[in-house]
C-alpha cells in the first residue's frame, strides 16, 4: 500500500517514519520547503524515544499533486484549523478509491472537510475519516529528527458517511492496528479530549509560559490540583453535551485508561500517573495549537452543539472568551461555529443525521 502524509510537523514526521519503518511506501508533503529540506535531500527521518531508528521514506515534496498521486491512504496530520484550506488544495488531485484520515479531526473535522470538497465540486469516490486524537505523543526537535514519547494503545476513528466504516477498517487497520473503528463521527467528535486538556491548561499557565518561554513540563507541572478541577468541569460539560446527542462519552479519566493504561481516582492523579507525558514541555508562547487549534475547532463547536440541546457550557465559554481576548481573535466568530459547519437552524435529529451521513 502506498501512503501519503500531508503535513511535516512533529506529528507528520513521526507518522511518516513509523509507517516507513513498518515497510510501507510513504510520501511526505509540506507546503514550505524549510521544514522538510533535510528530508528532501536524504529521504531519512531519525526517530527517538519510544522507537530509536532511522526511517527511509520514498520522498518528501512541496508539490501536493506529486505527493498524492497513486496513494491509497492520505493521512492529514495538520492542525485542525488548516483542514478547510488543505481540503481545497487537495481537491483537484483526488483519485477514486482514496481514503483521507484527519489525524486528528478534533470536533466536526470530517464534516468541515466534507463540506469543503462539496463546495469545490469534487466528484471522486473517496472516504473521509476522522480520528479522535493523534496516535502519538511526539515532538520534533529539528527537521528530520522527531521524538515519540508514547504510542497510544488505541485511537477511535470513523468514516463520513458511517456506512463506509467497513471499507475504512479493511484498509486502515492493515496499516495501523492502533486504530479502532467508532460507530460515527459523532463519537470521535464528542470524545475530543484535546478540548479538555489543552486550552484551559495553557491559559491558566499564561504567566509561566510567557516568563519562561515554556520551560516547564506541560502536563506534570502545568496541571496542578486546582487546574485539574477546571479541566474536570470542562470535561463534564463536554460529556453532558455528548449524552444529549445520544453518545455515551468516555470521561477524561476513562480515556487515559483506554489510551495509556493509567488509572487515577480523579483527573489530577490519572494525568500524573501517565509516564507517557513525562518530558513534554509547554509551548514557548500562546501562539500555538493548544489555543489556535483547540479553541476554534474543539471548544467552539462543542459550545455550539450544547446550545442546540440546551446544555449550558459556562466554563468552556469562559475559556473561549479568555483566549479570544488574549489572542485578539473572536473565536466564536472565526471558529467552527454552526454557520461554518452548515448546521444553522438544524434540529438535533438533523444534526445527528448529517454527522453520520454527511448530507
Amino acid at each position: 500500500m502506498k501512503i501519503c502524509i500531508i503535513g511535516a510537523g512533529n506529528g507528520g514526521q513521526a507518522l511518516a517514519a513509523y509507517l516507513a519503518l513498518k515497510g510501507f511506501d510513504v510520501s511526505l508533503y509540506n507546503r514550505s520547503a524549510w521544514r522538510i529540506a533535510p528530508i528532501m535531500k536524504t529521504n531519512k527521518i531519525k526517530v527517538e524515544g519510544e522507537i530509536n531508528a532511522t526511517a527511509e521514506i520514498s520522498f518528501a515534496t512541496t508539490e501536493i499533486e506529486k505527493a498524492m498521486e497513486g496513494r491509497q491512504l492520505l493521512m492529514v496530520v495538520l492542525p485542525a484549523f488548516a483542514h478547510r484550506e488543505i481540503a481545497k488544495k487537495m481537491s483537484p488531485y483526488f483519485e477514486d478509491g482514496q481514503i483521507v484520515v484527519l489525524n486528528p479531526g478534533r470536533t466536526a473535522g470530517a464534516l468541515e472537510f466534507y463540506n469543503s470538497l462539496k463546495e469545490e465540486g469534487v466528484k471522486k469516490d473517496i472516504i473521509i475519516a476522522e480520528a479522535q486524537t493523534f496516535v502519538f505523543a511526539s515532538r520534533a526537535s529539528n527537521p528530520g529528527v522527531v521524538r515519540i514519547f508514547r504510542i497510544k494503545n488505541a485511537v477511535p476513528v470513523a468514516a463520513l458517511p458511517a456506512s463506509r466504516n467497513n471499507e475504512l477498517e479493511k484498509t486502515l487497520l492493515k496499516v495501523m492496528p492502533e486504530f479502532e473503528i467508532a460507530p460515527s463521527t459523532l463519537h470521535t467528535s464528542f470524545n475530543n479530549i484535546g478540548a479538555v486538556f489543552h486550552p484551559a491548561t495553557i491559559i491558566l499557565n499564561t504567566g509561566w509560559v510567557e516568563s519562561t518561554f515554556g520551560k516547564f513540563e506541560f502536563y506534570f507541572e502545568g496541571i496542578s490540583q486546582s487546574v485539574a478541577k477546571v479541566l474536570e468541569a470542562i470535561d463534564d460539560e463536554r460529556c453532558q453535551v455528548a449524552k444529549r446527542f445520544g453518545i455515551e462519552p468516555m470521561t477524561a479519566v476513562q480515556w487515559l485508561g483506554y489510551a495509556y493504561d493509567v488509572r487515577g481516582s480523579n483527573l489530577y492523579d490519572a494525568i500524573h500517573n501517565n509516564e507517557g507525558y513525562r518530558g513534554i514541555q509547554a509551548p514557548t508562547s500562546l501562539e500555538n495549537r493548544y489555543i489556535l487549534e483547540d479553541v476554534p475547532t474543539s471548544l467552539v463547536p462543542i459550545s455550539a452543539f450544547g446550545k442546540v440541546v440546551n446544555v449550558d457550557t459556562p466554563i468552556i465559554d469562559s475559556v473561549i472568551r479568555l483566549a479570544s481576548l488574549m489572542m485578539g481573535i473572536d473565536f466564536f466568530k472565526e471558529g467552527r461555529n454552526f454557520h461554518r459547519l452548515h448546521l444553522e437552524n438544524k434540529t438535533v435529529e438533523q444534526i445527528k443525521h448529517i454527522m453520520e451521513v454527511g448530507e
